[in-house]
């Protein structure tokens, strides 16, 4: 009884066993697919979504991993055509002082490889961002003489890529890039300025890679919205050729042109019409009375200072360029007309200085050389002196024949006209001194041919300088 009570523990330790290898086997089991029972007993298999499942994930389906992407595609063979086209979104600044522009744009990038090659029933691409970048051969492409550049990355890298079941491949991504622009500022402010963006391939020369324009000039688009606040945008075209490096060869070049002209308004308001106002300002000295010196000098002197503030302004947001720039040439000009008219006030001072000098000394020698009587003088000559004289200047030549004061011209004003009688015998040795004494020369005319000279050149200055830059 004992050993039969301990053969049927041992079978039922036995099947107890079993049972739980059982069980732990079928937990183990692995789904192939849901299974659906009828309700009325029979089973129905349900469609899989073969991308779902773990054999047709991206990189088994375009067969990343079989592949050596570090290469391009047909390596050993004929160079790869890369097509490509750019979509400018905007022109965000040009900058003189840096010789630069910056612009964002959308550029692409066309090829086949026929390694990412899938079947498809439907034809239709798949579209994948950044991430699969990095895993596959993509063109080289750099911007030449380009600053700076940067890919965006809000909110994620703004970079796609689009593979077609044929081995087509788009590769697109948005780029800001500030490029160096060579610009001739000969004819600044009324210049217009042609820049250029230029992408070649870093790495592969023409034997490796062709790079070209897809479309030719209709591979450049723009945004019809693009405006600048300083230039007006003529046009975009599109040129590309080879570019030769002594060290490495050839390479495909492409070129993105655009042509800016830039609005003149802002600067004839910011600078051609002051520097006008202050040349006609600077006029109206003449018509102060050349013994007003403290009037006449002040407003020289501020014109002056004037013309060099609006100078130096212009050429702070200049590049130091060594040639001569059409506004530099209007500026310097009026600097001119500005600084003459300071010259012209000096030299009627000076000559006024000098006149009233000999004026007084002409009195002087009146008053030594008088003469009693005008018996038994048969010649007169007429001696025209100067207003500022004084009673005793009068008395002095009380024993001449005084003519009544005549009105003349504003400038003869303010004189006394006195009658010399000479002997004859006298005539002939006191000719030239009596000459001298004639005073006849006004430095008032100096002011008088001022207002029609300086306007007048400078109109004509006017002329030919608008003739020849617009």
């Amino acid at each position: 009884m004992t050993c039969f009570t301990k053969l049927v523990f041992l079978l039922f330790l036995l099947v107890l066993v079993g049972e739980c290898r059982k069980h732990k086997l079928g937990r183990r089991r692995r789904w192939t697919g849901p299974v659906e029972v009828h309700k009325h007993g029979t089973q129905l298999s349900k469609s899989i979504d073969g991308t779902k499942t773990r054999k047709l994930k991206t990189e088994q389906l375009l067969r990343v991993d079989d592949h050596d992407f570090t290469m391009r595609p047909a390596f050993a063979g004929p160079a790869v055509p890369v097509g490509v086209d750019v979509q400018v979104e905007s022109l965000d600044s040009i900058s003189e002082v840096d010789m630069d522009f910056t612009m964002t744009l959308y550029l692409r990038h066309y090829w086949k490889d026929e390694r990412l090659s899938f079947p498809s029933s439907t034809n239709k691409s798949m579209t994948f961002d950044g991430r699969l970048v990095k895993k596959i051969w993509v063109p080289d492409v750099f911007f030449v003489h380009s600053k700076r550049s940067f890919i965006h990355d809000t909110t994620t890298d703004n970079i796609m890529l689009r593979v077609f079941p044929d081995g087509h491949v788009l590769y697109s991504l948005r780029v800001t890039v500030t490029a160096a622009c060579n610009m001739d500022f000969s004819r600044f402010p009324l210049d217009s300025q042609t820049c250029t963006l230029e992408l070649e391939s870093y790495a592969y020369t023409d034997e490796d890679l062709m790079l070209y324009w897809k479309s030719g000039d209709e591979s450049l688009s723009t945004d019809d919205r693009i405006s600048l606040s300083q230039f007006l945008i003529q046009k975009f075209h599109t040129t590309s050729r080879l570019a030769f490096y002594s060290s490495t060869g050839w390479y495909n070049r492409l070129y993105i042109n655009f042509t800016l002209r830039r609005h003149i308004f802002f600067f004839l308001l910011q600078t051609y019409f002051p520097a006008t106002l202050m040349v006609m300002l600077s006029w109206v000295s003449f018509w102060i009375d050349r013994r007003a010196v403290p009037a006449r000098v002040s407003l020289g002197i501020t014109t002056v200072l004037t013309m060099s503030t609006i100078i130096t302004g212009v050429n702070a947001s200049m590049p130091r360029v060594s040639y001569i720039k059409a506004v530099d040439i209007y500026l310097w000009v009026s600097f001119v007309f500005v600084f003459l008219s300071v010259l012209e006030y000096a030299a009627v001072n000076y000559l006024t200085t000098v006149k009233d000098g000999k004026d007084r000394k002409l009195r002087e020698k009146a008053r030594e050389q008088s003469l009693p009587c005008t018996c038994g003088m048969s010649h007169t000559r007429t001696m025209m002196l100067d207003g500022t004289y004084s009673e005793a200047d009068t008395n002095s030549l009380a024993g001449y024949t005084q003519a009544p004061m005549v009105p003349e011209e504003p400038e003869k004003q303010e004189r006394m006209v006195v009658h010399l009688s000479l002997d004859s015998e006298s005539t002939g040795t006191k000719k030239k001194g009596l000459r001298g004494f004639s005073i006849i020369h006004s430095t008032h005319a100096i002011d008088t041919y001022s207002r029609m000279i300086f306007p007048g050149a400078y109109i004509i200055f006017n002329l030919i300088y608008w003739s020849v830059y617009c």
